[in-house]
């Protein structure tokens, strides 16, 4: 039978599909556009039917046609001399796996400008769609196009295309330009097209605005077609992918082949006002208004076409409507777009609705038929989101295996068959800023610990029947998950793409503060052999079991990041509040040269003796120095390495009164966000008028003092000493002092990953960073050098921070030790004897070198040989994994994050798999300098023997 109609003059055309339940059976649809203009009607009318072919994806296409017949009844007239037509067909795959769909039609128009070879009315038009049908993918249907591709673009003026792609299933849709394609004779296969971007036909023009060059591309989010702007009128193609993801797996592909046809056009075309995207709680009633302008006063025509239409159909009830009151009104018009969301509508990804404005001559204008319709196309996207579970309370219950929560909460609003309430704990209260559209707990450090259907009420938190611990503060929250629209709940991976709930707010079970924590640590005089720092601590609660007297030993070590620590003070203490036992004032400090870092042990007693229960983090005093500056200005930093917050708190500045030696003059409030801005640059202004003004003029060689006073938290109301004040040394500096130092060459000791073996770093647990440094000898800079500072990051783009400060100029090198990986960037500057810190110098990252290999059999026999699948010798510097075993099929039978692996021969069910060979898949995140991770893939196939 042939297929062939002479010259149908195809214009443009795709293929979808829709999923029959779990089956292997499809609805396929070929919708296809044929100009219908006196040169074209009579093939189109003759288009009954068309050849469709179904082979294995990456195939060569040689089968056998199916005569698919057209719908007649759907069959009309979409303007533009443009007929839409619909042929469906009702195809049952022999097997799961990836499969091709495609439809070839003869001829497509004479003379498309970017199509070759010519003429192009001897090229058929091709298009083919791809599926995956597997377990894991489960019902699916593949995007639905909306929006028609017959608009006609204008010289000189946007063109604007959007498919209007509407996936009922909540899938992630994204795309990118193909080149158009005919048949390979005798196959169901595609072959390429000579073509080019529309834009390069002829020579570059200018954007609408008047840019040079002209633009054609494709967004890939959004699907808008832009091209800015055509030169040349006539017909080109263009083509399309859209593609269809789920859970980072792209399981379809939609082509469409489409004619752009630009006219000249005395006209210009009509524009929309941009919509922001929307995000909305499941219920809000979205009223959004569309306005559309026309700077010639023409007719306009508003519409929109979305799945969230009653026309389409696509969602579960509530639909949208949208109303245009003075449809054909010139010059400007506007329409409401109203719809009621509701729960059955939530979902990950957002909702789309295309919005387009056509002009048209007004009545009475002269030579109507010639009038030249233009249009805009704008897009809004819709997110909806579950709403917040509320009033979620704890209390303690007895249980056997030890201690216990007891989780409750409200009934949920949205009950959706197949969601699930999520829980969450975490150890530590904390407090989660308000994001607008953010849901879920991504980011916090919460621990999912529990599922339950969504109209349960409650939930009883044992550790999974290992008791929670004791002495340990938890924090609580639920999240509701949803299924994917239009998802078989019975079937795995429904919950995927289906959307979250807003996090519930906090349920925090606080228990007492068993340890002391530091809170001050701050300098009351300075000088190189009298200075003195006070040091104060909170009084812990006595744990149970314990008594006393209790005992604090303070320590001290000299630096910012000082380990040598000496007992300075042991204090006993019977934990009597008011007691003046939680302060410490060490004397006798060179303050002047030095920061100082403290600890505190804290020892309770058991049976008659003394017994540590455990050491505070470390708390340096605030470490004060100039920094480079104009010559009429004096710039300060400081630094404090301190277990509490600094951060986004307002530090103070003071100055010394000259006319009051001694005293010093609050000048400045410096609102500090982070380390790197804690900082100040004064020009003589005093800008705190609290305590009066005192400005001065910053004369060379003239001696300031200042001092800072930092401003800090712990975050944690279980510390009620918030919050904490500390002040820094004073230094005194001219702004003479402010020629900087050289800027350090570092270099570090880099690997050879070709040189390693596979077992290189077998049982090595701790490496070593080697770093050496050259400091210039140039006239331009300060060479009275008396220290070095190494800054350290773990990820390459972060903002390192100090690792070691190095007396200069005896030691130019560094071992950095300790480390669990060699992943790190470093840089070193230079400080003069004032203070003055170089600019950074290069920077080094090292990076780990990748070390995976798999085995290619597993026998699951239980013989203690080859009963799991893991990787090979031992695999360094791994820090996570997705592992897939894929059938010869193609469909999903296990995956896991185990980073050993241990496959054991059996599906994600328990139950075992056939003897007989599998594909796998490991995406591996190695730690890196990589935020994240550095991700490598490796595939390969694996023989399963039993």
């Amino acid at each position: 039978m042939s297929y062939r109609a002479h010259a149908t003059h195809a214009r443009a055309g795709e293929i979808t599909a829709k999923r029959l339940g779990n089956s292997l059976s499809y609805d396929i649809t070929f919708t296809g556009y044929f100009d219908v203009s006196s040169n074209g009607i009579d093939a189109a009318n003759a288009q009954r039917d068309v050849p469709m072919y179904f082979y294995p994806a990456r195939g060569n296409g040689q089968v056998e046609a199916k005569r698919v017949d057209r719908i007649n009844a759907l069959t009309r007239n979409i303007g533009n001399n443009t007929t839409q037509n619909i042929y469906t067909i009702r195809y049952t795959f022999p097997s799961a796996g990836d499969w091709s769909i495609s439809v070839s039609i003869d001829r497509r128009n004479v003379s498309i400008l970017n199509l070759g070879p010519p003429p192009t009315n001897n090229l058929n038009f091709y298009v083919h769609s791809n599926i995956s049908i597997n377990a894991f993918v489960g019902f699916n249907q593949t995007p639905v196009l909306l929006n028609a591709p017959v608009d006609i673009g204008a010289v000189g003026q946007r063109y604007i295309h959007n498919p209007g792609a509407f996936d009922a299933d909540g899938d992630s849709i994204a795309y990118h330009l193909y080149t158009p394609q005919q048949d390979v004779p005798g196959t169901g296969a595609g072959q390429n097209l000579g073509y080019k971007d529309p834009n390069l036909v002829t020579l570059p023009g200018k954007t609408e605005l008047g840019v040079s060059p002209a633009a054609f591309s494709m967004n890939a989010i959004t699907g808008d077609l832009i091209w800015d702007a055509p030169v040349t009128k006539g017909l080109y193609n263009v083509a399309f992918v859209v593609e269809e993801w789920r859970d980072g797996v792209l399981i379809g592909e939609i082509i469409r082949d489409m004619q752009i046809i630009i006219v000249d056009a005395k006209n210009d075309r009509p524009k929309l006002d941009l919509i922001p995207d929307i995000c909305v709680e499941a219920g809000t009633l979205i009223n959004q208004i569309v306005k559309a302008t026309d700077k010639n006063g023409d007719k306009l025509t508003l519409t929109s076409t979305s799945g969230l239409y009653q026309a389409t159909a696509l969602i579960k009830p509530a639909y949208a409507t949208f109303a245009v009151p003075q449809q054909g009104a010139q010059g400007t018009l506007t329409g409401q777009f109203t719809w009621q969301t509701s729960c059955n509508q939530i979902r990950l990804e957002p909702y789309e609705v295309l919005f387009k404005v056509e002009d048209g001559p007004v009545a009475g204008a002269p030579n109507a038929n010639l009038f030249q319709k233009l249009v805009d196309i704008t897009t809004l996207h819709i997110t909806v989101f579950g709403p917040q579970p509320q009033n979620l309370a704890a209390a303690a219950v007895t249980d056997a295996a030890g201690k216990a929560f007891k989780l409750t909460w409200d009934s949920y609003k949205c009950q959706v068959p197949g969601a699930k309430i999520v829980i969450y704990r975490r150890e530590g209260c904390l407090a989660i800023p308000v994001v607008k559209c953010f849901t879920g707990l991504d980011g916090y450090g919460y621990e999912e610990i529990a599922r339950v259907n969504a109209d349960q009420v409650s939930y009883t938190d044992n550790n999974k029947g290992a008791g929670l611990k004791s002495g340990v503060s938890y924090s609580y929250r639920i999240v509701v998950e949803f299924p994917r629209p239009d998802s078989d709940i019975t079937q795995p991976g429904y919950l995927i793409g289906g959307g979250q709930s807003v996090a519930s707010e906090q349920v925090c079970i606080e228990v007492p503060l068993l340890m002391p924590v530091i809170t001050n640590v701050t300098v009351d005089s300075t000088s190189a052999a009298r200075g003195v720092i006070t040091v104060k601590w909170t009084r812990p609660t006595l744990s149970a079991g314990a008594s006393i007297p209790a005992q604090y030993k303070l320590f001290r070590a000299t630096g910012l990041a000082g380990t040598n620590f000496t007992n300075i003070a042991t204090i006993n203490t019977n934990l009597v509040a008011g007691e003046p036992d939680t302060i410490f004032v060490d004397k006798n400090l060179n303050t002047v040269d030095n920061a100082y870092r403290y600890k505190l042990e804290y020892y309770y007693t058991d049976a008659g003796a003394l017994v540590k229960l455990d050491e505070t983090d470390p708390a340096s005093s605030v470490r004060l120095s100039q920094g480079s500056a104009n010559p009429n200005a004096i710039r300060v930093n400081w630094t404090a390495n301190v277990p509490w917050s600094n951060d986004s708190q307002t530090h103070r500045v003071y100055r010394e009164d000259k006319s009051k030696p001694g005293t010093f003059n609050r000048i400045a409030d410096v609102n500090v966000t982070g380390a790197a801005s804690y900082t100040y640059t004064d020009d003589g202004t005093d800008k705190y008028a609290q305590d009066g003004t005192v400005n001065v003029t910053i004369a060379k060689d003239v001696v300031y003092c200042y001092k800072v006073e930092t401003v800090g938290s712990y975050n944690n109301t279980q510390i009620k000493v918030d919050p904490l004040y500390n002040f820094s040394q004073i230094i005194c500096v001219s702004a003479s002092d402010t020629t900087k130092p050289c800027v350090p060459v570092l270099s570090i000791d880099l690997l050879d990953c070709a040189t390693l073996t596979p077992d290189e770093f077998c049982d090595q647990t701790s490496f070593t960073n080697n770093l050496s440094w050259t400091y210039p000898n140039t006239a331009n800079c300060d060479q009275a050098i008396t220290a070095y500072r190494l800054y350290y990051t773990r990820y390459e783009g972060d903002t390192p921070t100090l690792l070691k400060e190095i007396t200069a100029p005896a030691t130019t090198s560094f071992a950095h030790e300790g480390l669990t990986s060699f992943a790190g960037c470093y840089y070193v500057t230079a400080v003069n004897k004032y203070g003055t810190e170089s600019a950074p110098s290069n920077t080094v990252c090292k990076d780990n070198c990748p070390i995976f290999a798999m085995p290619n059999v597993i026998t699951p026999n239980g013989d203690g040989k080859n009963d799991l699948f893991t990787p090979l010798k031992c695999p360094s510097f791994v820090q996570s994994l997705e592992f897939k075993v894929f059938n010869r099929w193609g469909a999903k039978v296990y995956d896991t994050k185990d980073v050993n692996i241990n496959w054991n021969g059996k599906n994600n069910g328990g139950s075992d798999l056939a003897a007989g060979q599998y594909y796998y898949e490991v995406t591996v995140y190695f730690e890196s300098v990589q935020r994240g991770g550095k991700p490598a893939t490796f595939k390969g196939w694996v023989q399963l023997l039993r």
